[in-house]
C-alpha cells in the first residue's frame, strides 16, 4: 500500500534484535541508517525493533507511526500471553507508545488496551485491511465448519482450538476443519482426542486457503483474545458465516452477521454452529467487510494520516 503512493525501503527485523552478535549488530545498522534515509518510519509492532526506531526518530527529529498489533499490550497470565508480562518490554512498549508522532491501533478494542497502558502523543483506529475482490465468495457452500490458525501448546487455548473439538464432537453430521501449521507437538495431542469428523489440513498457500474460505459454511474463531481477526475478515469476505467468542475484537468485526458465544462454552458454541450451519448471512458478512474493512479503506486512512505528519 505504502509503495503505491511513496518510495519505501524495507527493513525486515523479525521482531528485533535476535540471533548472534554479528546479526543483531547488522539489523540495529540497518534500522538506524533507514531512520538516516528516511522522512517517516512505518513500523509494525511496537517491539525491540521499534524501541531503537522510535529513540532514533525522536533524536533525529523525524517522525514516526507505530502499529500495536494487540501481543504488545496483552497482558494474560492466566494463558500466559502478553508483552507486558515481561517488566523490561514493557517499560520499552510505554516508551514507544508515548514517543512515536502516531500510533495505529487495529481496532476500537486494540485502541482501549494501549491507552490503558500508555498516552500517546496522537493514536488513530485503523482497521487491517481485506482484499475483497481476492477473497470473494465462489461456487456452492458445503457443510463445513472452519478454523485457521497456528498450532502450538499455548495455542490451543488461545485460539479456543480444545473447544472447537469439543463443538465438533457434538454435530457429527458437519465437517469440522482446522487449517494450521504447527509450532510443535500440539497438532499430535489433538488428533490423538479429535472426532471422526475433525479433519487436519497442513500449511497451505493463498490459492488454497481461499478455496476452503469458499466451501465452507461456517467460520469459527473461538479464541480467549483477538485484536483484530484476519482470517476471520478473510472468511466473511468469502461469505462464511462467522460463531465467534465474545472476546477483543471479534464482536466488532462479526458485527451482527454472526453468532457470538462465551469462550470455551462448548455447548453454547455448537448450538451457535448448527444455526450457523443454516443461517443465510453470509452475503451480509461479506457485505460488512467490503464497507468497513477493505484494502481499500485502509489504505485512504493511511495516505490521510501521513500526510498529516508531513506537514
Amino acid at each position: 500500500m505504502l509503495k503505491a503512493s511513496y518510495p519505501v525501503r524495507v527493513v525486515a527485523t523479525g521482531g528485533g534484535p535476535t540471533g548472534n552478535f554479528g546479526q543483531r549488530l547488522s539489523l540495529v545498522h540497518s534500522i538506524l541508517s533507514g531512520v538516516l534515509r528516511t522522512d517517516i518510519v512505518f513500523a509494525w509492532f511496537a517491539h525491540n525493533h521499534s524501541y531503537l526506531a522510535v529513540m532514533a526518530v525522536r533524536l533525529l527529529r523525524k517522525k514516526s507511526l507505530v502499529v500495536v498489533g494487540g501481543y504488545e499490550v496483552a497482558n494474560e497470565p492466566e494463558i500466559g500471553y502478553g508483552a507486558l508480562l515481561d517488566p523490561a518490554m514493557a517499560g520499552k512498549v510505554r516508551y514507544i507508545i508515548e514517543n512515536a508522532d502516531c500510533i495505529l491501533a487495529v481496532s476500537e478494542f486494540s485502541r482501549r488496551e494501549i491507552l490503558a497502558v500508555a498516552e500517546p502523543r496522537r493514536i488513530e483506529t485503523i482497521y487491517n485491511g481485506i482484499d475483497t475482490s481476492l477473497f470473494s465468495p465462489e461456487g456452492s457452500k458445503e457443510n463445513i465448519v472452519l478454523t485457521v490458525c497456528l498450532v502450538s501448546t499455548a495455542n490451543i487455548r488461545v485460539k479456543g482450538l480444545d473447544t472447537f473439538m469439543d463443538a465438533a464432537r457434538q454435530i457429527p453430521e458437519a465437517r469440522f476443519v482446522l487449517i494450521s501449521r504447527a509450532l510443535d507437538g500440539a497438532l499430535e495431542i489433538l488428533k490423538r482426542d479429535a472426532p471422526a469428523n475433525v479433519e487436519f489440513v497442513g500449511a497451505v498457500g493463498q490459492a488454497e486457503l481461499i478455496g476452503w474460505y469458499r466451501r465452507a459454511k461456517v467460520y469459527c474463531q473461538l479464541s480467549y483474545r483477538e485484536s483484530f481477526g484476519v482470517a476471520l475478515a478473510e472468511a466473511m469476505s468469502c461469505e462464511c458465516v462467522p460463531v465467534v467468542t465474545d472476546r477483543g475484537a471479534l464482536p466488532e468485526v462479526a458485527g451482527d452477521t454472526g453468532f457470538v458465544v462465551p469462550y470455551a462454552d462448548t455447548h453454547v458454541t455448537a448450538d451457535a454452529i448448527s444455526q450457523a450451519l443454516v443461517a443465510d448471512t453470509g452475503s451480509a458478512a461479506r457485505k460488512r467487510i467490503c464497507e468497513l474493512f477493505s484494502r481499500e479503506q485502509r489504505e485512504q486512512e493511511l495516505r490521510r494520516i501521513i500526510a498529516t505528519l508531513q506537514l
